[in-house]
């Protein structure tokens, strides 16, 4: 595996380019439409067939030509963020208010590297290597559109990886079972009634009710919750009145919930709904309160991440990788395939130490990434494919 390195460093200048160029030109969820034409682009140079899962997403297929057998499925996400980037990289954002805040131009960059050395090698290994270039991260959807559509049909292994900015480059972080939090938003609006301020019993104060309601839903960690279990419960935006003499007829609110088992995502969405009941119900208002999905805890396949942490080991160099990097309470919906498939989600390290701070943190206007990086993430994809299909 150390020649899969020594390629994908040689290979570097095309994974900059390619990165450079979706970061230059990123694309919200669903919206992907030049993205997903550069991939097919890089694809047929690679010589590798593909087609578009929903709108934006694309599955290239890559089938081996030597001994062995066994499917092995590699994600990318590719989406970018509603944030407006204020970095002064001459590759930054031409987008108006949309950048990669998050790494996924990294990402997709890497996974076309790995496409491009595991074409040149495909008569190394037998079997089928499935490229899933998935639109809609960031707002919990696309996974959806591939494993519906059957890209996993078959499969014994699904492989991803993201950015991380808390690790050096070089390093690696595959940690076995819990890595990531279930993600949920709900929104809830109030309906009251309308009235002049002077009169406020005439009418049923939708504002006041929201703000109880919002106190009541941080009070639910502390008071309802183990304090060995992490549990979030946080509400990010708050629309409410028409004038500032009126008792408010309307309010709404939006936010999330992060939990990283089961049992608590249902609880906390029971103790949300019944806490909106209640506090209506006193306050003379009305609440209506609505859920999305986003994904559930990510967990990696123990198996599964054993052997792609002995990839990390086998590229060489001064790669190496970390087993005990703790979880978070981010969430990302790699985890719909890792219910479905076992898999591992590694971590690649991104930290450039000559970037500030602000730099290195993701969903931040200026994130960026240490490029050296992209020929490791490039390797680790491809290793980890030929490791299971020689394997298997």
């Amino acid at each position: 595996m150390e020649q899969i390195l020594v390629q994908a460093r040689a290979a570097r200048p095309y994974l900059v380019d390619i990165r450079r160029q979706l970061h230059r030109h990123p694309e919200l969820g669903l919206r992907e439409e030049r993205t997903a034409a550069l991939i097919e682009r890089e694809l047929d140079e690679a010589g590798i067939p593909h087609r578009r899962f929903g709108a934006t997403g694309v599955l290239g297929v890559l089938q081996g030509t030597g001994g062995g057998r066994g499917t092995v499925a590699l994600r990318a996400d590719i989406d970018a963020l509603p944030i407006q980037e204020r970095g002064a990289a001459e590759y930054r954002s031409e987008v108006e208010g949309v950048m990669h805040a998050c790494g996924h131009d990294g990402h997709t960059a890497c996974l076309l590297g790995a496409a491009r050395l595991l074409a040149a090698r495909r008569e190394t290994f037998g079997g089928e290597v499935r490229f899933l270039f998935q639109p809609a991260e960031e707002i919990g959807k696309g996974a959806a559109d591939f494993i519906d559509g059957g890209a996993l049909d078959g499969a014994d292994r699904v492989f991803g990886l993201h950015s991380a900015p808390d690790l050096p480059v070089g390093t690696v972080g595959i940690t076995p079972g819990l890595n990531n939090a279930s993600v949920d938003l709900f929104r809830i609006r109030i309906l009251g009634k309308a009235a002049h301020v002077s009169t406020p019993h005439l009418g049923a104060d939708a504002l006041y009710a929201a703000s109880q309601l919002v106190v009541a839903i941080q009070g639910l960690v502390t008071r309802r919750t183990s304090p060995v279990e992490p549990v979030i419960l946080g509400v990010g935006k708050f629309t409410s009145g028409t004038t500032y003499n009126a008792v408010a007829g309307e309010a709404e609110l939006e936010g999330t919930t992060r939990t990283v088992s089961h049992e608590a995502r249902s609880q906390v969405r029971r103790w949300i709904d019944e806490t909106a009941a209640h506090i209506a119900a006193v306050s003379g208002t009305e609440a209506q309160v609505f859920w999305t999905d986003i994904t559930p805890a990510l967990i990696n396949d123990p198996q599964a991440s054993a052997e792609a942490a002995d990839m990390v080991r086998r590229l060489g160099g001064d790669v190496r990788v970390i087993t005990d990097r703790p979880f978070s309470l981010s969430g990302d919906n790699f985890a719909e395939y890792l219910r479905r498939l076992p898999g591992c989600y590694a971590y690649l390290g991104t930290a450039d130490p000559a970037l500030p701070d602000t730099q290195n943190a993701l969903h931040n206007d200026r994130f960026d990434l240490s490029e050296d990086a992209l020929p490791i993430g490039a390797a680790l994809y491809a290793a980890c494919a030929l490791g299971w299909l020689n394997k298997a």
